[in-house]
Order: structure tokens, then sequence, then C-alpha cells
């Protein structure tokens, strides 16, 4: 598996953010969806990486910077018929180191409360993160629930 920055131009990838997006938005009402698309992930402050299996897109993760000490994991997602492949932790993982490597002291993210949303919160508790309050431009809602984890 190859884990590699992402200008986000490839067919593979704008398929799979539109799966994503399509997903958030069957899952949580309007106003509760966060995940951003793919304007808003060319943003400054966002970098963006993708895993691969030779020409297999198997997962894409982002990191925003809210300020010099801390960022927020967003955007990550595999394709549904690829779970299972480790793609979303060798993700995780690599966007842990980058943000340890760029001085952060803390990581956070917002993910829903539906029950499809659960695999990915085990996925984040298992290295390290906890439940938290809102944070950054968040609010407390229903259908949201906030992870922080300090590096």
């Amino acid at each position: 598996m190859q884990i590699r920055t992402d200008d986000l131009s490839g067919p593979e990838i704008r398929a799979l953010l539109q799966e994503h997006l399509d997903s958030m938005y069957a899952l949580s009402p309007p106003e509760s969806v966060h995940a951003l698309d793919i304007t808003q992930l060319r943003a400054p402050g966002i970098s963006f990486w993708t895993a691969w299996d030779g020409p297999l897109l198997l997962g894409c993760g982002a990191l925003k910077q809210l300020d010099a000490h801390h960022g927020e994991l967003k955007s990550m997602r595999t394709p549904a018929a690829h779970r299972g492949r480790g793609a979303g932790r060798a993700l995780l993982q690599h966007i842990l180191q980058v943000a340890k490597t760029r001085g952060y002291a803390r990581l956070s993210l917002e993910t829903g409360t539906a029950e499809a949303f659960h695999p990915a919160q085990k996925l984040y508790a298992s290295v390290g993160f906890s439940f938290c309050g809102p944070f950054a431009h968040y609010r407390e809602n229903p259908h949201s629930v906030f992870m922080a984890l300090d590096l």
C-alpha cells in the first residue's frame, strides 16, 4: 500500500469524495454534515492524502490546520468495496505522524452518531482518541460526536 499526497484531480478520488458526501447526507441532516467538498479540501491549511494498491484507490484522509498547535482530521473514507484492508488505519497513522512532525499538540475530529459511524469511532479510539466536547466552530448537536488526541 502506498500513501501519497493527492491533488484531488483524478477521477477515482472525485468518485470517492462524492460517495463520501452522498453517504454523509444520507446519514445526517444537512445542518449536521461537516464533510468537505473538493473545493473546500483545496483550501490553504488543508493537506490531503490517498492510499493506493497499484491502480486501486483504497482510501483518503485530510489534515486541517486549526492553529499552530491544533489540527483536525477530515475526510477519512475508504470505499465500501475495499474496507477491511487496513487503508483507514494506515492513513490515520500517516496523518498522526504528519501532525506530530508539524508540532501539533492536539488533533481533533467530528464524526456522526449513527451506527454506520461506530467502526470509525472504534478506529479512532484504538489509537488513543477519546470523546470530548465541540472544538473550533462546532456546536453540540445530536448528530455529532467529537474526539481528540493529545499528541
